[in-house]
């Protein structure tokens, strides 16, 4: 059984999947599921790198015996405190009493406040360096990523990086764990929401992490969710770059709700001139029936943003609300945003959206619209225009990247 747990040298790996849970972090939609990774050193010091979500102790314990056997475990190595990786940590403990677990000063402060774990502890700082015996580990501080705690782990001798969240992804390991061992296609996607959910508002922090990391002769990413990346690392490294930069494809997505279709008419006017104008990429996504989750995903991925919305008991209508107040949250730079919005008696979701575009610092571009009741023809000819705007503003980018 053993040579299946094999990623290189003494390196394994034994994490986990969860095909049950409906929401990560109780929010954000599992279609694939996801896996909690966890890897195993088993040199003349045995070191486990992370653990998994306490739900899966029986079948985690059960993977590290099969590798080392009665074997005791010398080290436990936290790069990240989230409990979906931290969560076994007490009863390793108490299965290995022994282990020393290896953290920085963040870490140990949350070990005692989750789980009131004390005992033997190996306080690593930026540069600090492990040997196993043949593996020689060293500790990159990465605070921010995504969590003030978290640090990376490398294995100097076999080129492994322990990554903790970072370059994660959803989506469960569905038979081999490598990436060159099963069709990768539907983690790209799932990356890039995985990325814009989780991480997308720590952008500065990825990238520090990045530059921190470029020297390093990386032959195996081992992050805490998805594949272990060897063939695929510097696609991997070039999703996160780019998301972390906020940089993005030329595209809209148009974010709007609608009561009555009113609005989606608007929305529905804005597409077909964007497309008349050449724009390919456009997604729409009616608030009421898209997951934000998705949503913000899509953001992250397009350069423009026009977000329409109806009047609601004289507010923003809620929907729409809670999206624009997860893109703030998440600090995305560098959109293009035009708005639109409609109401019967009294007009207050394009005030409302009017402070959003302040808030958001985005570019703002084109007039935005406003629709009394239902559509009339100057209503179609101000969406027009707005649609013409941002793909004049598209086109323009295009330009100078020739």
């Amino acid at each position: 059984m053993e040579h299946k747990t094999r990623i290189k040298g003494n390196v394994h790996y034994v994490g986990v999947n969860d095909r049950t849970k409906h929401r990560f972090e109780s929010m954000w939609p599992l279609p694939y599921g996801v896996s909690y990774n966890s890897y195993l050193i088993d040199d003349e010091m045995v070191a486990l790198v992370d653990t998994v979500d306490i739900c899966y102790f029986e079948v985690y314990l059960r993977k590290i015996k099969q590798v080392i056997g009665e074997r005791p475990i010398n080290y436990l190595i936290i790069n990240h405190m989230e409990p979906d990786h931290s969560g076994s940590l007490r009863l390793i403990k108490q299965h290995y009493p022994d282990i020393v677990i290896v953290g920085n000063k963040q870490t140990f402060g949350m070990i005692e406040g989750f789980y009131g774990v004390t005992g033997e502890q190996y306080l690593v700082k930026d540069g600090d360096f492990l040997a196993l015996g043949h593996h020689k580990l060293r500790f990159y501080m990465t605070p921010m990523v995504h969590w003030p705690e978290t640090m990376m782990t490398f294995d100097e001798t076999d080129g492994v990086l322990f990554s903790g969240d970072g370059f994660g992804c959803f989506g469960t390991i569905d038979g081999g764990f490598l990436d060159t061992k099963m069709n990768v296609d539907k983690y790209w996607d799932e990356m890039v929401r995985y990325y814009s959910n989780i991480v997308g508002k720590y952008g500065s922090p990825v990238q520090k992490a990045l530059q921190k990391l470029g020297g390093l002769p990386i032959s195996a990413i081992c992050s805490t969710h998805g594949p272990v990346w060897t063939e695929n690392i510097a696609k991997v490294i070039g999703i996160y770059d780019r998301l972390s930069r906020y940089d993005a494809d030329e595209g809209v997505v148009i974010v709007y709700g609608s009561m009555y279709g009113n609005t989606e008419q608007m929305a529905e006017a804005i597409a077909e001139e964007l497309s008349a104008q050449g724009i390919k990429n456009i997604v729409m996504h009616n608030v009421t029936k898209s997951h934000p989750s998705y949503i913000i995903a899509d953001i992250f991925r397009y350069k423009g943003l026009i977000i329409g919305s109806p009047t609601y008991s004289n507010q923003i209508f809620p929907e729409v609300d809670a999206v624009l107040s997860k893109i703030l949250l998440r600090e995305v730079k560098g959109r293009y945003l035009g708005y639109f919005g409609s109401f019967a008696w009294a007009g207050a979701a394009v005030k409302r959206l009017a402070e959003f575009a302040e808030k958001s610092k985005f570019e703002l571009i084109g007039d935005p619209v406003e629709m009394k009741m239902a559509m009339k023809e100057l209503t179609y000819t101000q969406s027009e225009n707005l649609a013409r705007a941002m793909a004049d503003r598209l086109k323009k980018d295009r330009k100078n990247n020739e």
